[in-house]
């Protein structure tokens, strides 16, 4: 089948018994007050549903456009990254404000052989919605009789 391994931070905060200050300060006020590197919200959330017959994923990417996504297929290996880049430009009288951020994300999705000639891509309101129909599985067993 296929797996998919949730990130957690409490893995990484396992390994560090004493807490550091910093940390304590951003799990108390939350991603609002202070904008640092945080782990948790350095990726995009991914939904994997298996039919039958596929996979129907679905991911959150608001404010991506679609040339700033790439997917890619290899070996059973399903990978999903952004390279996305924000300009932000303020004009008041003489004052000119401008900022810059770029962003790069990736996920794994571990789905097993796929029919990749057949997968269907589509991006709308921000969400990514990929169909990625199963290989067909052909039996090459038979019983050999013995004479």
């Amino acid at each position: 089948m296929f797996g998919l391994t949730p990130f957690n931070d409490s893995v990484i905060r396992s390994r560090n018994k004493e807490q550091s200050l910093s940390d304590f300060v951003d799990d108390f006020f939350g991603d609002d007050f202070f904008p640092v590197r945080n782990l948790r919200r350095d990726t995009f959330k991914v939904d994997v549903r298996d039919d039958e017959d596929k996979f129907i994923i679905e991911a959150d990417m608001p404010g991506v456009k679609k040339e700033e996504i790439q997917i890619d297929y290899h070996e059973g290996l399903m990978s999903i990254s952004i390279n996305h880049e924000e300009t932000k430009e303020e004009k008041e009288k003489t004052y000119v404000h401008r900022e810059r951020r770029r962003c790069s994300m990736s996920r794994n999705l571990n789905l097993g052989d796929l029919d990749f000639e057949n997968v269907d891509a589509s991006l709308k309101d921000g969400i990514l919605h990929i169909i990625a129909p199963k290989a067909k599985v052909v039996e090459h067993k038979k019983r050999i009789e013995i004479k």
